[in-house]
């Protein structure tokens, strides 16, 4: 994977393909960390003069009412005061005005084209990669650079199709996101998983249980497991159909796997031996949290998926919150990975270095797949 820094991008027309699929509510960005994430990028391209022509999707886009919702005219807006340089928006995605703007670009200048999926409807262009799609986007530029880890997992016409007509290039986001997840495949470590489904961390396990130390669950997911082992786990739901995966799991592996051993329910701490049919576990329990501890001190690097706990409500949060301030005032090398485990540090304002911006592309890399859109990126 080569990087923008090994190209001469001065005075050429760059085209890059950021993710500014950012909340919106009420016509205001809520959350600008991806804008923000991508201007390592967009500013290493302007201090060296180039032309930049930013692609992003916003949202999916299924209707006509879908394209009113989803302009990224409010990104562009929001991208001008974070940025010493003219933002020009194109409400198109192709056509007379778009090619204009382009040709008409000077150095050090950006121009934000509509929103990629526009292209989605009625036909799926951009999702189904099409290639005269691909190839007109191409045209508009000299130069393509991925930066959009988050989407590295498609082949979309934007993410996938440019680059199979131009010298192709990865951003800083997208660098620093595929070594952090590589140091977490293969270097040693304590892993942590949480939320609510198993299916999603099989693929996750599999690839790295030789190089972790141990596994920590909790969440809902953990059910699945400690039912396996004949224990009682209230009106929590499991998945019936990985009963006989999590058995295997527990048998190969006894002395990697650690489960929860006391728990938050609607009526307070109860522990595992004690818990009945009629309970529901919301969190994990203090003696739990203790023992995590623990096993983390050792512990020279972490990888993190998922809540432990339902933590969106504040009773049921300290499970989460707590082993998450004890890792960062430890100063362990931790990377959060997955939307759910980075929201509760937005939620508990606890700014870790390395936190993954993937969602969907990070598990998948993290189960091992190779993605055809990075592969691309070899200048």
């Amino acid at each position: 994977m080569e990087s923008i820094k090994k190209c001469d991008v001065g005075g050429k027309k760059v085209i890059v393909r950021v993710d500014f699929n950012v909340p919106i509510e009420d016509g205001k960005i809520v959350d600008d960390t991806r804008i923000i994430s991508s201007l390592k990028t967009i500013n290493y391209l302007l201090e060296n003069g180039a032309k930049i022509i930013l692609l992003s999707h916003l949202g999916r886009v299924k209707s006509k009412e879908d394209k009113e919702k989803y302009s990224l005219e409010i990104v562009a807006k929001h991208l001008s005061s974070l940025v010493n340089a003219p933002v020009y928006f194109v409400p198109q995605t192709r056509g007379d005005i778009l090619e204009k703007t382009v040709e008409n670009l000077e150095d050090r200048e950006i121009v934000l084209v509509e929103n990629t999926r526009f292209e989605d409807y009625p036909k799926s262009l951009e999702s189904s990669c099409d290639e005269t799609l691909s190839k007109y986007w191409a045209s508009l530029g000299d130069i393509y650079v991925f930066d959009a880890f988050a989407t590295a997992h498609r082949c979309h016409a934007s993410t996938y199709g440019i680059s199979k007509y131009l010298k192709s290039y990865a951003g800083f986001l997208v660098e620093n996101e595929v070594n952090m997840l590589k140091k977490a495949i293969y270097q040693r470590k304590t892993m942590i998983l949480g939320g609510s489904k198993v299916e999603d961390k099989i693929g996750v396990i599999d690839n790295l249980i030789n190089t972790c130390d141990k596994i920590l669950l909790g969440g809902a997911m953990c059910f699945t497991f400690l039912k396996a082992k004949g224990y009682s786990i209230g009106k929590n739901a499991i998945a019936e159909d990985k009963i006989e995966y999590a058995k295997s799991l527990l048998e190969t592996q006894s002395s990697k796997i650690i489960l929860p051993i006391d728990f938050i329910s609607e009526n307070g701490v109860i522990e595992l031996e004690n818990i009945t049919d009629n309970d529901i576990l919301m969190d994990i329990g203090p003696k739990t949290i203790e023992r995590y501890k623990e096993v983390i001190f050792e512990s020279n690097l972490v990888l993190w998926n998922g809540p432990l706990g339902k933590y969106e409500d504040d009773k049921y949060e300290n499970g989460t919150k707590s082993l998450m301030k004890y890792i960062y005032n430890q100063s362990i090398v931790t990377i959060l990975a997955g939307g759910d485990i980075v929201a509760c540090s937005k939620k508990f304002k606890i700014n870790f270095k390395f936190i993954s911006t993937g969602g969907g592309a990070t598990l998948e890399y993290l189960e091992g797949k190779r993605f055809k859109t990075l592969d691309r990126l070899n200048g």
